[in-house]
């Protein structure tokens, strides 16, 4: 079957393609990009890897789409030059600069949901049997963009929350593969909470919370500390720090050289312009970059609680690739599985709607993907998700009838822009009044 990754230029494409060798599941790749330079180093990446199944790159979507089984859609509108503004522009005011969570998570919803809009219209005409994969951020609002054109057939995933239950389940001394092991997630993307991990039935999150020397074994650990992780009674996604620690956030982000946008934008510059003059390298060079990245992941919060270093066995860059190739072979082989991701919850969440995008652990088959029953949130984590709902719905009224008042109230209703002013000034910053509404 023909497996067609949307964004297909894009650096971390080469981790997919490893995942895929010697799997006889995907038949032939097809790499769509829009930057033709891009396209040409990542074939060159991807030819260095002997087993895997044949590659063909174009930059017309519809050829990329046609006869696609599964749809990988990875696609950044903007490209990291659009991902500096989205920091900088809230960072001037005084608020929170980050690619999906607060001002500039808004920032890039709006200028990215009209091309993924667009995207799923044109997978519903050309290849309407196919699978969406949605990595694109912010994938929670993406997704719920796309799940009005595609319905069932597209669904979001992200590699924290399976991230954070594996780190978790090893401090605590259980395997996240063993037999009789579960888990409780709820949230929505980039804000969720871990409330359970079971063996046989047995919670051994009360055990791991109370335990301050487990706690500093993971990232989530010592990110939150244990006296917090203790108060609060659960683990929280690591996108969380920048709610519960926003002043300590915003001192780390201001302090820093440079933003994470800025960083990505001068390293993947540095690495396509290298490997475009020297294809024979490019497999080595992008070892190196991408090596270089994960060890930089998330370091103004890490700066924000004490500047520890990433642990190895989280720098081999596997995460969102695994949990996508997981999800497609479930669904094409019809083998059933339980992972967490982003999907219209159905009434999983009772407070929230049926269509609302929620990120909670779904049973996976060949029917695709189905919420499971999680236990209902408490007051503070059903608080938070209402709010960001309310900006995620917000930010999609925006993008699709460009209505000006939409896109403050997005803005102005994020927890993490204090006033309405600032809001404003951020809007008109990114999109200069063009006297609509």
């Amino acid at each position: 079957m023909r497996l067609t990754i949307l964004g297909g230029g894009g650096f971390r494409v080469p981790l997919v393609y490893r995942a895929l060798l010697d799997d006889p599941t995907v038949s032939d790749v097809v790499l769509y990009d829009t930057d033709p330079r891009r396209l040409r180093v990542i074939t060159a990446v991807l030819a260095t890897m002997p087993g895997g199944p044949p590659v063909r790159a174009t930059t017309d979507l519809d050829d990329a789409l046609r006869g696609a089984r599964f749809v990988f859609s990875a696609i950044r509108v903007g490209g990291t030059a659009g991902r500096v503004s989205d920091e900088r522009l809230p960072l001037a005011q005084g608020v929170l600069g980050q690619e999906t969570v607060g001002a500039g998570g808004v920032l890039y919803g709006l200028r990215t949901l009209p091309v993924a809009t667009a995207v799923a219209e044109r997978v519903k005409a050309v290849a309407p049997d196919a699978w969406v994969i949605n990595f694109t951020n912010p994938a929670g609002m993406v997704t719920e963009a796309m799940s009005r054109v595609l319905g069932p057939r597209v669904i979001g995933i992200c590699d924290s929350p399976v991230g954070l239950v594996r780190r978790a389940a090893r401090a605590a001394g259980a395997d996240p593969e063993g037999p009789g092991f579960g888990y409780d997630y709820v949230g929505l993307n980039h804000l969720g909470w871990l409330r359970k991990l079971t063996v046989d039935g047995t919670d051994l999150l009360p055990g791991l919370l109370a335990d301050p020397a487990a706690l500093g074994t993971f990232e989530e650990g010592r990110l939150f500390g244990p006296e917090w992780l203790a108060a609060l009674g659960s683990l929280p996604n690591e996108y969380l720090h920048y709610y519960y620690f926003r002043r300590e956030s915003l001192a780390a982000v201001r302090a820093a050289d440079a933003t994470r946008g800025e960083f990505l934008d001068r390293q993947q510059g540095a690495f396509f312009a290298a490997a475009d003059e020297q294809p024979g390298r490019a497999h080595e060079w992008w070892e190196r970059t991408r090596l270089e990245r994960e060890e930089t992941y998330m370091a103004d919060s890490r700066s924000a609680s004490g500047g520890w270093e990433r642990d190895p066995h989280d720098l081999d860059g596997g995460g969102y690739d695994r949990v996508a190739l997981a999800l497609m072979r479930a669904i094409a082989r019809d083998e059933r599985t339980t992972l967490i991701l982003n999907v219209p919850g159905g009434g999983a969440v009772p407070f929230l709607d049926p269509e609302a995008v929620v990120e909670v652990p779904c049973e996976v088959g060949a029917f695709g993907a189905r919420p499971l029953p999680v236990a209902a949130p408490d007051e503070h984590q059903a608080g938070l998700m209402l709010e960001l709902k309310a900006v995620e719905r917000a930010t999609i009224e925006a993008a699709a009838t460009g209505s000006r008042r939409a896109a403050l109230r997005a803005l102005a209703l994020h927890p993490l822009v204090d006033s309405p002013a600032v809001a404003a000034r951020i809007l008109a910053a990114a999109l200069p009044d063009d006297g609509r509404c």
